[in-house]
């Protein structure tokens, strides 16, 4: 069974989920989602013996925002929050694309409280990536308005299904969009604060047991392989195809390449 309740942290509250049992596991989604991105994992986790705690980033799901532009190095401040409410002394970190930057600091910044890492789509980029990235936020995402017409709403889904293919679960597709939008703080903040950050640079700094998680179908599989290559002690597992949303596309797999790793280390 999952449980939802409110931790007060740095910035307001944030709204987790958590299984209560097993080994503690915590879930950082990727940006603009929510907590909501695992809903199809949290009880494959129970099974296997692991206390899965999904966590909604500031301004994200049911958590407050910032007062400010947060970075990725803010959001990770939020984590021993949780902990500290559930009387977790140390867990696993789980993140997803802009939630793998989270993780990563969250074990730069609360060594203690990281048992190990699982980076699911880490994304070291260059320079002009990162500029590139930023431009887009700044012409795709900030000022998003629907208008009268809802074209730019169609358009919003449109770009977040670009990546679909055979194993897409389209019912979930409204979801998706809706996440984006429902969440306390501007949806922007979350890419915004993943282009600002410079993965490159601390993944080298790592030092605990860490997995590297991707999919082939992955838009930054490249980007999980370029990882691989820094940090060549790094676990690394492949699940075949999927997207952004392979926890939805491919539980089963997901878990058991989490599940082995926590269950090794």
């Amino acid at each position: 069974m999952v449980k939802r309740g409110y931790a007060d942290g740095p910035f307001g509250q944030v709204h987790f989920q958590d299984t209560e049992e097993g080994t503690p596991l915590v879930l950082c989604h990727q940006a603009p989602m929510s907590l909501r991105q695992f809903d199809s994992v949290y009880g494959l986790l129970s099974v296997r013996g692991i206390r899965a705690i999904g966590v909604d980033m500031p301004g994200f799901g049911g958590s407050d925002p910032t007062e400010f532009t947060p970075r990725v190095e803010d959001y990770a401040k939020v984590i021993p929050s949780v902990l500290d409410h559930l009387g977790i002394e140390s867990a696993y970190v789980l993140g997803h694309h802009t939630g793998a930057m989270v993780a990563t600091e969250v074990a730069l910044q609360f060594e203690s409280r990281v048992l190990a890492l699982i980076l699911n789509g880490p994304l070291p980029l260059s320079a002009k990536e990162k500029e590139e990235g930023l431009d887009y936020v700044e012409t795709g995402e900030k000022g998003f308005s629907p208008g009268l017409d809802g074209k730019r709403l169609l358009s919003l889904y449109q770009t977040r299904m670009s990546a679909a293919n055979e194993n897409t679960n389209w019912d979930l597709s409204g979801r998706y969009i809706a996440e984006s939008l429902i969440g306390y703080g501007p949806f922007w903040y979350g890419h915004h604060a993943a282009f600002q950050y410079d993965h490159a640079s601390t993944l080298p700094l790592i030092k605990h047991p860490t997995l590297i998680l991707t999919n082939t179908g992955d838009s930054i599989y490249e980007n999980a392989l370029q990882a691989r290559k820094m940090r060549p002690d790094f676990q690394f597992a492949e699940i075949i195809g999927g997207s952004w949303d392979i926890v939805d596309e491919h539980p089963v797999d997901w878990v058991r390449a989490v599940s082995g790793f926590i269950t090794a280390t």
